[in-house]
């Protein structure tokens, strides 16, 4: 667990110390409570909140009341074995300060206090934080004394002792001017080309970017942020720094900065103002040179709750019933990027309790959950969703989560996990929510087997909602009504509202995205259409006469509430 500010790389501890207290440490809570900060009912109380809704005992306990930043870090120092400095007592000296970067200091929540001899002591709000450290032995050439600080107050003396900090084209210029000449594994290593790239990095986690683009053209380097599902660029370096900055991706994410002829993919871990982020790093050749894409994974803002995600009360309702069904098959349908492992996640999380073995295999792991089994694939080795699914019904679970189904083979042991008495949950690329059926028989499941096992299929697309500080009303044309088809025709003379733009929406209008759904459950009636290997477009109809809202119309209700606009339902649903 980790609680700190700044971004944060963060790699397998070096610390023996941070090892030690892993391996057998004490409970955040327990340390609290032995030093007279917390009750037993105040930690039992945070415990609840997180099992319901996830996130950090630490960050609940503060949002809680129930404790302050500085008395998490103490407690926090405790657990990792490091000493613990109140930096707000004493200014950190002069010649500390000089062997660090104001940016690296601003970008990584750390603080230069002292020098002892050929030893640099270094305040560090994050007690997993041991990659920086040795970033900077290896930058300043001493030794280098982590201490565990309040990250309030650390952020404050970062401030206080270095200024404000530089913006991303004060970085971009140094980064320019020092690399010229420089090879490239020199100028991937150089300062100003890691500063650059934690201040792209930094940028896009404050921007709420989910995905950062790396893209390499003739004579040209653009770099773009998608934000809640738009693509947007931002400055860019100039071309000359595109190796360099790939490189040092490369490197982050023990990479081959060598191979540059094959896609490679690999992983890099973050702490964010003291949340755990992932980036998974996806390298890809081009004609013009190797570019890649970072995907963002916040571990701390993903919604572990049925009611975050934009269902209605009937279909969270619906949606908890399915979590808690004995045996058969849930599935979660989409595109890439419309939010079904959210989704998966927070019916899992529902279902997590103690009397309840749930085991998940994915690939990646995309985020812990406490008290589930979650196990990584790894076809390189043979690790396939199929042989691991096997597996894991010699572990005696009663919930399974199969990150996708991906063939025949995966299908088949999906049907027979949930014929021996599981429940399974798992994920599918169709478009709505009947055409799961006909994907599955297409995928030589027999539709007996269906029709035994598959209990509920939930489509669903993630839109963007109206930024609620320039939310405006307004009055939509006919025409454009009439695009929304027949019930959004018959809502002529309503009041639909749209986003002006502002500084905090970044003048787009939107900020965040809400989830538009359509529940499928299968009764008696789709049953008997799925024997007679119906079409689609029948089993939409019995899905439909049966009380399944569709995509469309769950977007229409979604407009009506004032959450999205008219163009966002009809970018994501089709009639």
């Amino acid at each position: 667990m980790s609680e700190g500010g700044g971004v944060v790389h963060r790699a397998a501890s070096t610390n023996p110390a941070g090892n030690a207290a892993a391996a057998g440490r004490r409970l955040l809570g327990q340390i609290l409570k032995a030093q007279g900060v917390l009750r037993e009912s105040q930690i039992q109380e945070a415990l609840q909140v997180q099992k319901k809704h996830g996130g950090l005992i630490g960050q609940l306990l503060i949002e809680l009341g129930h404790a302050n930043s500085a008395q998490i870090a103490r407690a926090l120092a405790e657990q990792a074995g490091l000493e613990w400095a109140d930096v707000s007592k004493a200014p950190p000296e002069k010649a500390a300060l000089a062997l660090v970067d104001g940016s690296f200091a601003h970008t990584f929540g750390v603080l230069p206090t002292a020098v002892q001899g050929r030893t640099l002591v270094v305040a560090i709000s994050d007690p997993l934080n041991t990659a920086v450290l040795e970033d900077l032995r290896f930058t300043t050439g001493l030794e280098v004394r982590g201490v565990l600080g309040d990250p309030t107050a650390i952020k404050a003396a970062v401030l206080a002792a270095y200024g404000e900090e530089g913006t991303l084209s004060d970085a971009i210029a140094e980064a320019s001017k020092a690399t010229s000449g420089l090879d490239v594994q020199s100028a991937a290593s150089s300062t100003p080309v890691v500063r650059l790239l934690n201040s792209i990095l930094h940028r896009a986690i404050r921007d709420r970017a989910s995905d950062i683009h790396f893209e390499v053209f003739d004579g040209e380097f653009r770099i773009r942020y998608r934000v809640d599902g738009a693509l947007y660029e931002v400055e860019a370096p100039p071309a000359h720094l595109a190796l360099p900055l790939v490189a040092r991706i490369k490197v982050m994410s023990d990479l081959d900065i060598t191979e540059t002829r094959m896609p490679q993919d690999g992983r890099i871990e973050l702490s964010i103002d003291g949340k755990p982020v992932d980036l998974r790093v996806a390298t890809i050749p081009g004609v013009s040179g190797e570019g890649c894409v970072m995907r963002v994974l916040d571990r701390s803002a993903v919604a572990l709750d049925l009611s975050k995600l934009g269902l209605g009360d009937s279909d969270r309702e619906q949606l908890e019933r399915l979590t808690r069904l004995p045996h058969g098959i849930i599935l979660v349908t989409g595109p890439t990027g419309s939010g079904k492992t959210t989704t998966l996640y927070a019916m899992l999380q529902s279902a997590n309790d103690p009397e309840v073995k749930i085991i998940t295999v994915e690939d990646p792991v995309e985020y812990d959950i406490e008290g589930i089994v979650q196990v990584p694939v790894n076809e390189e080795i043979g690790v396939s969703y199929a042989r691991v699914l096997r597996t894991i019904l010699r572990q005696d679970p009663d919930k399974i989560l199969v990150g996708e189904i991906r063939d025949a083979e995966t299908a088949s042991v999906a049907v027979e996990a949930s014929l021996t008495g599981h429940t399974v949950f798992s994920t599918l690329h169709t478009n709505d929510a009947p055409s799961t059926v006909t994907r599955l028989v297409d995928m030589s499941v027999e539709p007996f087997l269906l029709t035994a096992t598959l209990e509920a299929v939930v489509a669903q697309r993630l839109v963007r909602t109206i930024c609620g500080d320039c939310k405006t009303p307004y009055q939509p044309e006919e025409e454009t009504l009439r695009e929304l088809g027949p019930e959004g025709a018959r809502m002529a003379g309503a009041t639909f509202h749209y986003g002006k733009g502002c500084e905090r929406c970044y003048h787009t209008g939107y900020r965040g995205r809400t989830g538009l759904f359509e529940i499928l459950v299968v009764d008696e009636a789709l049953r008997r259409a799925v024997l007679a290997r119906e079409s689609t477009q029948v089993l939409r109809r019995i899905a439909i006469d049966g009380g399944m809202r569709t995509l469309r119309q769950s977007g229409l209700e979604a407009i009506v509430a004032g959450r999205t606009t008219i163009e966002e339902v009809l970018r994501e649903t089709a009639l």
